[in-house]
């Protein structure tokens, strides 16, 4: 069974920063991509950030490039995503995922990220 525990979300003002963490278990994926998403209010999920472990290959959502990083520390098995600059139109739940099978088949709970104007 695979755990992903997504931590970091906070309350923070325009302009500032957070980063979140998703600390996977139950297994390893040592070339999987693993991904960030977030659904803002009342809107559908969105893709935010992806990173392949085997290739330390990056993309992002043309809303977050030049904001945001996302990273792995292979020791922990852990995904982070460094949030800079950030916007009231980054609010939402953060979400992390791992991509098997041919889709992203595990997901964390989620960890809500509001941005005050």
């Amino acid at each position: 069974q695979v755990q992903l525990v997504e931590s970091g979300g906070g309350l923070v003002q325009a302009g500032g920063s957070l980063r979140l963490s998703c600390a996977a278990s139950g297994r390893t994926f040592s070339s999987a991509t693993m991904g960030w998403f977030r659904q803002p209010p009342g809107k559908e999920r969105e893709f935010v950030a992806t990173f392949t472990w085997s290739t330390g290959t990056t993309s992002y959502a043309d809303s977050v490039k030049g904001r945001f990083t996302i990273s792995r520390d292979n020791a922990k098995n852990t995904v982070y995503l460094q949030m800079n600059s950030l916007k009231p139109e980054d609010t939402a739940v953060y979400y992390c995922a791992v991509y098997y099978q041919a889709q992203y088949r595990y997901w964390g709970q989620g960890t809500q990220v509001t941005v005050s104007s």
